[in-house]
């Protein structure tokens, strides 16, 4: 029997991606090994990311890993580095083929003689599962490479959609995590009656829904509402929006059924300057943002909101990284990824004059870091008291581990099986972590 193994960097979307081919390959016969366990594979697979030039050297360091790691092994490589490299790719010693259209994925694994999956049943060791919903973005910020790479939108249909969720619930999955390149855009593409007659602006795409009648419209909204009713034992959580892009529908659709779509939005800030945000040619200025984030505030006052930043980007200020803070701290965001800006080759940012030294970068992020703990505490310390709900994910010696519906981690007594949905009563907190007794 061959086997195999995988490498995956990046977000969400590659992770899904990787277990699609994880998914053909066990259903074509292959056996999955480990690094770990010193089984020598056949085949690796390496799924790589090119969202910041440091994913680019981590992508070349793997590939260089995992060939002298598996001296006997083909290796193939997809993903956005791939696409954005694909020469330097294959040009690394022991890489056999580069795949570099994620679109052309089922044609890989037909030319291969492996079968081609109608959706994932697992997910690794995980307990929650991924799902790619949507491909694609045509925004263009000025730091990011993705629309180089994934510059296509393609929305997967909502029976297709139900049946992975279908068979993911069937397997034990208890919660399910609706994943997009820009989830926002979700079913954008759908309406035209040729979906390969592709729009050249992103405008077109919007000014079609539109006019589309709304029981056409093809929203997220409507595809969570369709899973909600029709697979009601699995809890669902949203991945990355822009703030605007979580309509009215979303926010009711999470107040209504709060055991079943988590109260949690992660909505993409990046800066809260208006200059700043002129400068990474982000669709929306800050007043619209913040506007948004409130009003979720107001109609679910106990709502998760988390959020990315990036910090140094070329030309910023100390008044404009201010801003940042202030915005941060108005929203009271429960979470604050923080990014450092790194120059991004291909980019229009990486030609920016301005240039933000490296020393004011970290001093920059440690600052934030400092009011997103904060925060990040207070919101914890606001749930004791309260019932949640904890998805038990791991195993700590005589107590368990989760996370609850608002994206903190929940730590009880207790011998409960892993992967299961368990209500708990918050009886306090230590910094981010709800310590809580299962009902």
């Amino acid at each position: 029997m061959k086997k195999f193994r995988t490498v995956t960097l990046g977000c969400r979307v590659n992770q899904y991606e990787t277990a699609f081919v994880r998914e053909s390959l066990l259903e074509s016969g292959w056996q999955e090994v480990s690094r770990e366990n010193g089984a020598e594979a056949d085949l690796v697979l390496i799924n790589t990311c090119s969202v910041t030039a440091e994913s680019d050297a981590k992508c070349r360091k793997a590939i260089s890993a995992a060939a002298e790691a598996s001296p006997r092994a083909e290796l193939v490589v997809m993903g956005c580095y791939a696409a954005a490299a694909p020469e330097r790719v294959a040009a690394f010693p022991r890489v056999s083929e580069v795949v570099a259209d994620k679109r052309k994925l089922p044609e890989f694994l037909e030319r291969r003689g492996w079968k081609v999956p109608k959706g994932i049943g697992s997910f690794g060791s995980r307990h929650r599962a991924y799902i790619k919903i949507q491909d694609g973005c045509r925004v263009g910020c000025s730091y990011c490479l993705i629309p180089k790479v994934r510059p296509y939108l393609a929305s997967r249909r909502e029976e297709e959609v139900l049946c992975e969720v279908r068979e993911l619930a069937r397997r034990g999955y208890r919660e399910i995590v609706l994943s997009g390149i820009h989830l926002g855009h979700y079913g954008l593409d759908l309406i035209a009656a040729d979906r390969k007659a592709a729009l050249a602006r992103l405008e077109d795409y919007i000014e079609r829904r539109s006019a589309a009648p709304p029981e056409n419209r093809h929203t997220l909204a409507q595809l969570l509402r369709a899973l909600v009713e029709q697979v009601p034992e699995l809890r669902y959580r949203l991945g990355s929006l822009e703030a605007v892009e979580v309509t009215d529908e979303l926010v009711r659709l999470a107040a209504e059924f709060p055991e079943r779509v988590c109260p949690h939005f992660h909505l993409s800030m990046q800066s809260g300057d208006d200059a700043v945000l002129a400068r990474m040619k982000r669709r929306w200025p800050s007043g619209p943002f913040m506007e948004r984030a409130l009003s979720i505030r107001d109609s679910i006052p106990l709502a998760a909101l988390t959020t990315d930043v990036i910090v140094g980007f070329p030309g910023e200020t100390d008044e404009e990284f201010q801003n940042t803070c202030r915005a941060v701290e108005k929203v009271r965001f429960s979470k604050v990824h923080i990014f450092r800006y790194s120059r991004r080759p291909g980019t229009e940012a990486a030609e920016m004059k301005g240039q933000v030294p490296d020393s004011v970068k970290r001093e920059r992020a440690a600052e934030l870091e400092k009011i997103a703990l904060r925060l990040r505490a207070e919101y914890a310390a606001s749930l004791v008291g309260r019932e949640v709900t904890v998805l038990v994910e791991e195993e700590r010696r005589s107590a368990r581990q989760g996370t609850c519906e608002y994206f903190l981690p929940v730590r009880f007594e207790g011998d409960v099986p892993l992967g299961t949905l368990r209500r708990a009563a918050v009886l306090s907190a230590e910094g981010e972590t709800l310590i809580g007794r299962v009902l």
